[in-house]
């Protein structure tokens, strides 16, 4: 679907962002689109309720080609700001030759979780050949 992605066509950085809870468990959740041209160039997970599954609590952050190709596995299990694991080595970051879906997929193990929020986010830069 092609849709323009996000795209204020100034020289900022863009962001993407989905909350989700414990009830999104193992869910492919979009974040977006970024457009044409756009390279990612950091993210990660703001966790502001511990999530309290009995056995793993993690975030993966992607493409919808490649859902962990910014982060794999990010801790949801205490509250704070985790940055993404994989941004500096990640062959998923563009430039995007078209609009592209970031997507994350909270995965939650063990006993049933009852607590849980956070916020993932995507930054990304645009080509200022295509958008200034």
């Amino acid at each position: 679907m092609a849709t323009g992605g996000t795209n204020l066509r100034l020289p900022v950085t863009h962001t993407l962002t989905r909350d989700f809870t414990f009830a999104d468990n193992g869910l492919t959740l979009s974040m977006g689109y970024a457009p044409i041209g756009a390279t990612a160039i950091r993210g990660g997970v703001v966790v502001s309720t511990a999530f309290n599954a009995g056995t793993g609590n993690v975030l993966d952050i992607g493409t919808a080609a490649d859902p962990d190709g910014f982060a794999t596995d990010l801790a949801l299990g205490t509250i704070g700001v985790i940055s993404a694991d994989e941004m500096a080595t990640t062959n998923d970051a563009g430039p995007y030759t078209t609009d592209t879906e970031i997507v994350c997929v909270p995965a939650l193990s063990g006993t049933a979780a009852t607590a849980g929020v956070g916020r993932a986010w995507v930054e990304f830069i645009l080509d200022p050949d295509i958008y200034s």
